[in-house]
């Protein structure tokens, strides 16, 4: 029985187990119990469907271990650098049937699962000399190990699956073809215009009634036309294979039941070929050097009598071949539409439209007066004005009509050029093709060329000296008196003397 391991529990019997950050028990190692080869298979595939070997393969062990019943089984070791990469093998593991442990250097112990996420410990040890005593929870085991299974041996023992599928992929293709069909095969190639490469492969002898090497030509093409594949694929004599991974190919209509790509064992400058239908891998340690298929052509010569060298005297240049300039609609999105061209009679709907333009308009656009109307330019856009022709700019001196494309399709540069614009002139061209030729040095500020300036007076100002002459008035206070209004005389009534009262302008005669 094991001892599920609390949290935060420091003290473990397992020799070599520990806890990680995360306090779960871990061994340096972790291995992995299968109980037979087709097993091992499905791990393989499994874990390379989406993931690598080429982190386990430093430390990858695969040994053919045997039990004190006489059972023979599988057993994985692998460094145990973190939880997280056991718990990937774990998951694998259970999916596949097989029982994952961890531990140190003999003993091992089971590793975490649901039921102890914090792993487990064994509480009493077994005293053996075995080379492995594995403590889970169902049952404690010895094994001794019969003999190493090698990774790259197991690869190449495994039949590939009949995989229809392989033969619609597109890529590289390596063909094999037997000696006798190589040179017919390389000269189809040469006339179908097929790119790729070839050399000649040697393999020994399959038995020993057969004389020297066996020669095969080996092509690389990279890219097989679909015409060809079917040759390619059943013609006898000539067999396909697909790229697995680095140093390995499998024949065309079959697949390995293991990922080879994740399986980084083969060495890339030499190339085995696997081969279905159970037939032996063929294996090359170094790639020989490979030649252009160009180069193996068939080589044609002249007779002897044709040997002299006919020299031309003279060349004519040829006629000129040259087409009208075309502007044609175009349903492309317009792009830097930089001018505009207003006619003349649309002119006073530009000085309204003055009042409305904000600042930075008026600013970053220049204009030039012309006898066909006016041209406004702006690098920002001049699409804040809309008025007249939007022009879009091809080249910083040359402007086509927004929605409209240049035929013949020439470049911006050659277009100007056929135009023969002198240094600082601006064309433009209209939806007719002419061609309006305007002086870089005719545009001006926009500001400076649209307000009129109210007229003015000059207001006639008095010098602040002769304003200063005049008397200042001195005030001086002074004492009321007992009676300070005994001397004041009564208000003259306004209003009676402007109505003609009599009897007031008597009275106030009298006084």
């Amino acid at each position: 029985m094991l001892d599920r391991i609390a949290l935060h529990q420091t003290r473990l019997h397992t020799p070599g187990l520990g806890l990680d950050a995360k306090g779960v028990a871990l061994g340096a190692k972790g291995l992995v119990l299968l109980p037979s080869l087709d097993r091992l298979v499905a791990w393989l595939a499994v874990y390379t469907r989406d993931r690598s070997l080429e982190d386990l393969i430093p430390s990858l062990q695969m040994n053919l271990v045997r039990s004190k019943l006489g059972t023979r089984e599988i057993a994985i070791e692998i460094a145990a650098e973190s939880s997280d990469r056991m718990d990937r093998v774990a998951d694998v593991a259970r999916l596949v049937g097989g029982f994952t442990f961890t531990g140190t250097s003999r003993h091992f112990v089971q590793y975490r699962d649901a039921a102890g996420p914090f792993g487990y410990d064994a509480p009493e040890l077994l005293a053996t000399d075995a080379r492995l005593a594995l403590y889970h929870e169902q049952f404690t085991q010895l094994y001794d190990v019969d003999r190493p299974l090698e990774l790259r041996t197991l690869l190449l023992r495994l039949m590939p699956q009949v995989d229809p599928r392989s033969e619609a992929e597109t890529g590289v293709r390596w063909i094999v073809a037997e000696q006798g069909v190589g040179p017919a095969l390389v000269h189809y190639f040469v006339r179908s215009r097929v790119d790729g490469e070839v050399t000649l492969g040697e393999w020994p002898s399959a038995s020993a009634f057969d004389e020297g090497t066996t020669r095969r030509y080996v092509f690389r093409i990279p890219d097989l036309p679909a015409r060809m594949r079917s040759l390619a694929h059943h013609t006898p004599g000539i067999t396909a294979f697909v790229p697995a991974g680095p140093g390995i190919a499998v024949q065309v209509g079959h697949r390995h039941p293991v990922s080879l790509r994740a399986c980084p064992v083969f060495d890339p400058n030499g190339i085995i070929f696997v081969r279905g239908g159970g037939a032996e891998p063929w294996a090359l340690e170094r790639v020989p050097p490979l030649g252009d298929l160009r180069a193996f052509a068939r080589v044609e010569m002249r007779g002897e009598e044709t040997r002299s060298i006919s020299v031309a005297t003279g060349a004519n240049a040829p006629p000129a071949v040259r087409v009208a300039l075309r502007l044609l609609p175009s349903h492309a999105p317009w792009r830097s539409v930089t001018a505009s061209w207003i006619a003349t009679d649309q002119l006073p709907l530009l000085r309204r439209l003055a009042y409305a333009l904000p600042r930075a308009t008026i600013d970053r656009t220049t204009i030039a007066v012309t006898n066909r109307g006016v041209i406004l330019r702006s690098a920002a856009g001049i699409e804040a004005i809309p008025l007249g022709t939007f022009f879009v700019e091809v080249h910083p001196s040359l402007y086509v009509p927004a929605g409209f494309e240049v035929t013949p399709a020439v470049a911006p540069d050659v277009l100007h050029r056929a135009l023969g614009s002198p240094e600082g002139r601006v064309m433009f061209l209209d939806a007719g093709g002419h061609a309006v030729g305007v002086a870089e040095e005719a545009f001006a500020p926009l500001a400076t060329a649209l307000l009129e300036a109210p007229s003015w007076e000059p207001a006639i100002a008095e010098t602040i000296e002769r304003t200063l002459e005049d008397a200042a008035i001195e005030l001086r206070p002074g004492s009321l008196g007992l009676l300070p209004l005994s001397g004041a005389q009564p208000p003259i009534d306004v209003s009676a003397g402007a109505n003609g009262d009599a009897d007031g302008d008597a009275d106030a005669g009298g006084e």
